[in-house]
């Protein structure tokens, strides 16, 4: 792991391994806060936690810099807390296990959280350098970006002064973001009264997992398998041809990952257990097929567990689980002048059936307000049949492209002059802060960059090692060009 310091640029890499051993999921940030705060102490430059629970640090201009235009630098501090099924790992308590495999920088087990821990590494560099030329500089660290943007969100409008914005949020060099899609959340809830199971019955706790997950907005389009739909295809069947009885369903745990395990309990017939044995194996070999080259790792089980003295009603179960089935998932359509980008997509990212009370919870997305609202009564339709609740919560608009941004220009020169080639222009699917920053403060010129990682969102996440040194000299470079005021 003291490797990991050692890296080239070792101003950044020392930075992200230090907050690797900082707990921060999402939710729980006050460690990470305090370690923010900190460090800006340490290095002698201002910094408060604002009213929205951000970071904010202010260094001033390096002298005969002050005319430059000020630079917001902006990232978020928390990471998606997902690990393998047989880790220990307490993302509230354990530090990140990060390591080296060649090119990459991987977690064991878990997350590695350089989304967005790279972005924040950076200005820690920034923050704590010396020898950079540059203006006016304030950081915004968010809060909460991976549940909700509610940092973002709750952002104070005046705290900021700057006139630039460099958001560090995104995943490819050598692309520059100057648009992303607006998502939305969706929940749809049904209490129930639970029915007594027949004593007689057996339980079967049916887990499908091993699958690749991934992040909701970057790798919707790749077609990976959503656990809580493949896993709605074996339960229709075993309660249409082995008498099944849904107990219980818990499938995903965040709303911007592609759910890659979900397990059901469900009770049958003692006679029907070794029909459902046979079932599980029939799906397992199924998804692994239709899944080819996609999905390498499909592992699906079946095992005896303790009878539950309650489960779903009939009817509910019925409704519920045509729900489920009925309920889109993945691409809705691409952007028709630009076929490459996703424009409209939902995930149905975690279920929860148990104890009277079901709850599905979807991330909508969608680079049109006319087409967010299509995909959002699409599944209002879709659930309110099931005599589901609907509600929507956490809606964030979509970040307009602005292809003639002079940021983004002096951005593209310094690329091809330090790299000899041309950067590409990129509209994300992904959501990102930029456009509600751009609400509160619409005069802002906004471009997303960050270094190459792989697989956010899940515990394959990965960072490349060789994208981040060409990242910091663009950086570096781009803050002494900063134009005048």
């Amino acid at each position: 792991m003291s490797d990991i310091q050692n890296l080239n640029p070792q101003c950044i890499w020392k930075n992200f391994y230090a907050l690797t051993q900082v707990p921060r999921p999402s939710g729980h940030l006050e460690k990470v806060q305090k370690f923010l705060l900190d460090f800006a102490a340490s290095v002698g430059v201002e910094a408060f936690i604002d009213p929205a629970q951000n970071v904010v640090m202010r260094k001033p201009a390096t002298p005969g810099m002050e005319n430059r235009k000020g630079v917001i630098l902006q990232a978020h501090m928390d990471m998606v807390p997902q690990k393998t099924p047989d880790s220990s790992h307490n993302f509230e308590t354990d530090p990140i296990q990060p390591w080296i495999d060649g090119d990459w920088v991987k977690a064991t087990n878990t997350t590695l959280g350089a989304d967005n821990g790279l972005g924040v590494a950076s200005i820690m560099a920034i923050m704590e350098a010396k020898d950079l030329k540059h203006g006016p500089l304030e950081a915004l660290i968010t809060a909460d970006e991976e549940t909700g943007m509610f940092g973002a969100n709750a952002l104070p409008a005046g705290e900021l002064n700057g006139e630039i914005l460099l958001n560090l949020d995104s995943e490819h060099w050598g692309k520059f973001v100057i648009g992303s899609a607006g998502g939305i959340d969706v929940t749809a809830t049904l209490d129930y009264e639970e029915v007594a199971t027949d004593p007689a019955d057996v339980a079967l706790k049916v887990t499908l997992q091993g699958l690749r997950g991934g992040h909701s907005g970057l790798e919707i389009h790749e077609g990976r398998a959503n656990a809580n739909k493949q896993m709605v295809r074996f339960v229709m069947e075993a309660i249409e041809e082995c008498g099944a009885r849904l107990a219980s369903w818990h499938g995903g745990n965040m709303r911007n990952a592609i759910p890659f395990k979900a397990e059901v309990i469900i009770t049958v017939p003692k006679e029907n257990v070794a029909p459902v044995k046979e079932l599980v194996a029939e799906w397992k070999a199924l998804i692994a097929d239709e899944f080819k080259g996609i999905e390498t790792g499909v592992e699906m089980s079946v095992e005896e567990v303790a009878l539950p003295e309650k489960q779903v009603p009939v009817e509910i179960q019925d409704n519920l689980v045509n729900a489920i089935y009925g309920c889109h998932d993945g691409v809705v359509r691409m952007i028709p002048s630009y076929p490459a980008v996703v424009e409209t997509s939902s995930n149905l990212a975690i279920i929860d059936i148990e104890s009277g009370h079901a709850a599905m919870k979807i991330l909508a997305r969608s680079s049109r307000e006319d087409m967010k609202d299509y995909i959002v009564r699409t599944l209002d339709g879709c659930f309110s049949m099931a005599g589901m609740r609907v509600e929507t919560a956490g809606s964030y608009g979509g970040w307009d492209p602005n292809p003639e941004s002079p940021l983004l220009h002096l951005l593209l020169k310094i690329y091809k002059e330090q790299n000899g080639e041309e950067g590409i222009i990129q509209v994300d699917h992904a959501g990102l802060e930029c456009s509600i920053i751009l609400g509160k403060y619409p005069h802002l010129d906004v471009v997303s960059l960050g270094p190459t990682m792989k697989s956010p969102h899940t515990t394959t996440e990965r960072a490349y090692i060789p994208s981040v040194a060409p990242f910091w000299a663009l950086l570096k470079q781009a803050l002494e060009e900063m134009p005048e005021k």
